[in-house]
């Protein structure tokens, strides 16, 4: 993973559109949680569950999961 660089949360939330795209593709193969999305594109885990977030509160990405020991649930894509 890249070193952490603080961002403006403006600034994040202006990446997802173009994350979702990516966030979808990854999610369409398997279940993931936060950091394995993050991991496999090479983001911030605090990126990560930002998008993932606002795609699950607009209905793109559901749970699929109990929650791992770390308390990360898997997402996929709402079909």
């Amino acid at each position: 993973m890249k070193d952490r660089i603080e961002r403006d949360t403006a600034e994040v939330m202006r990446d997802e559109m173009v994350m979702k795209d990516k966030i979808l593709s990854l999610l369409g193969k398997d279940a993931r949680t936060v950091p394995e999305v993050a991991a496999a594109l090479e983001c911030s885990t605090d990126d990560v569950m930002l998008w993932i977030m606002a795609m699950w509160r607009y209905g793109s990405l559901e749970e699929v999961s109990k929650p791992n020991d770390e308390g990360y649930y898997k997402y996929q894509p709402v079909v």
